[in-house]
């Protein structure tokens, strides 16, 4: 059964950093891509960052220059290093894959399985 174990959230003021981790369960063979989206109050959810083997990732314009994604595909694990964090940066963050594929989708309904979210709270 494939699973997507989120954590590394928190709260932690405006400028500070935090590195969020996502581990994938019950999948160890194929290519799969792997991504963060989050959702604030009051607003849809959004794209991150996702990453697909050794390709550019993908970042939001948001959080360009200030947020990395990398993975550990022997451990089948995702991070989500965030820098400069700011209020704006507020939201239930998750962890998601897409399997058996050889890229990584641009439609965020297209990623099939999804960790249960961690929240981040910046504070100003």
């Amino acid at each position: 059964q494939v699973q997507l174990v989120e954590s590394g959230g928190g709260s932690v003021q405006a400028g500070g950093s935090l590195r969020l981790s996502c581990v994938l369960y019950g999948y160890t063979y194929g290519r799969y891509c792997m991504g963060w989206f989050r959702q604030a109050p009051g607003k849809e959810r959004e794209g991150v960052a996702s990453i697909y083997g050794d390709s550019k990732p993908f970042y939001a314009d948001s959080v360009k220059g200030r947020f990395t994604i990398s993975k550990d595909n022997a451990a089948r694990t995702l991070y989500l290093q965030m820098n400069s964090l700011k209020p704006e940066d507020t939201a239930m963050y998750y962890c998601a894959a897409v399997l058996l594929v050889g890229y990584c989708p641009p439609r965020e309904a297209d990623f099939g399985y999804w960790g249960q979210g961690t929240q981040v709270t910046v504070s100003s």
